[in-house]
């Protein structure tokens, strides 16, 4: 990066998630957001991608019967997630009942 010369904040954004150890991490995370699209709808409508935590993905799922089904299903859905995040795969899917209130 030479002084005065303007730079892409999107490289900027990529060194600096590098050099803090977040950018894998960061890039999992798009996981999030893909879910419903990786799944396919009527999966989705039962579901919700939480959250990521080191290389696995939390999901909450509304009742235990799809609980019970969706963690048979587990390694398909691990080969899709897997397959679009390339470089930064998941190692595991995590399937939780969730609160109700």
């Amino acid at each position: 990066m030479m002084a005065g010369r303007p730079v892409r904040v999107d490289s900027v954004l990529a060194a600096l998630l590098e050099k803090h150890g977040v950018k894998e991490q960061v890039e999992r995370m798009s996981v999030l957001d893909l879910w419903p699209e990786l799944v396919g709808e009527h999966v989705a409508e039962v579901t919700k991608a939480k959250g990521v935590s080191e290389a696995t993905l939390f999901v909450e799922v509304r009742t235990s019967a799809w609980l019970m089904e969706l963690n048979i299903m587990k390694g398909e859905f691990l080969v899709r997630v897997n397959e679009r995040l390339g470089d930064v795969p998941l190692e595991r899917i995590v399937f939780v009942l969730a609160e109700t209130s």
